[in-house]
């Protein structure tokens, strides 16, 4: 089984690549026959401007750029995708939003039917998404904003297309033990991904 593991911090020393780094070693030490890749989106200088040559890729009208074909071809390869990232506006990164705003497409992660119907393309994909944030729980269950991630990241993009989100994990800066509890809890997560199909 393989895991694609995707950051888009720009910073190689932070917290978030660290998360990243122990989410590749609790998948490589849970077993020597499961694999990974990490996709720097940063450092590898993934362009996430969404351009009219995306767009007519959106309308079926022309093919992906070799950007989008190779980002296809990764994810094509994976069993699991996993999205490490901190929270920005309490979303995704601007990098990691242009990067499935350009890799998703119409045609590849889902079909949209002239009759309006969606056929969800990615039901094989396992997904797990680990956000690292600093405000703490209380300000996130206040104002509602965990929930409202889950809606329009794990229900509005992964569930639109047919995978599956098996891990939405919330790692904050007031957590207990913070930030090895994050390291800890990443590794752990690593550890689970395919324990299913052991």
């Amino acid at each position: 089984m393989h895991a694609l593991i995707v950051t888009s911090h720009p910073d190689s020393a932070s917290l978030t690549h660290a998360v990243a780094a122990q989410v590749a070693q609790g998948i490589s030490e849970s077993n020597t026959q499961h694999s990974f890749e990490i996709a720097d989106l940063a450092a590898e200088g993934f362009d996430p401007r969404f351009t009219p040559t995306d767009v007519a890729l959106q309308l079926k009208k022309a093919e992906p750029l070799p950007d989008v074909a190779a980002e296809h071809t990764r994810l094509d390869r994976a069993d699991a995708l996993v999205l490490v990232y901190p929270i920005y506006w309490w979303s995704f990164p601007g990098l990691l939003k242009g990067w499935i705003d350009r890799v998703f497409t119409n045609g590849w992660a889902y079909d949209e039917n002239p009759d309006g119907k969606v056929m969800k393309k990615l039901q094989h994909l396992q997904v797990h998404l680990i956000a690292i944030g600093g405000a703490d729980m209380r300000t996130y269950a206040r104002h509602g904003y965990f929930g409202a991630m889950k809606t329009q990241i794990d229900h509005g993009i992964f569930g639109y297309c047919g995978a599956r989100v098996a891990t939405s994990e919330l790692l904050l800066a007031s957590d207990s033990g913070f930030p090895a509890s994050h390291l800890d809890a990443a590794y752990a997560i690593g550890g689970k991904i395919f324990a299913s199909a052991q």
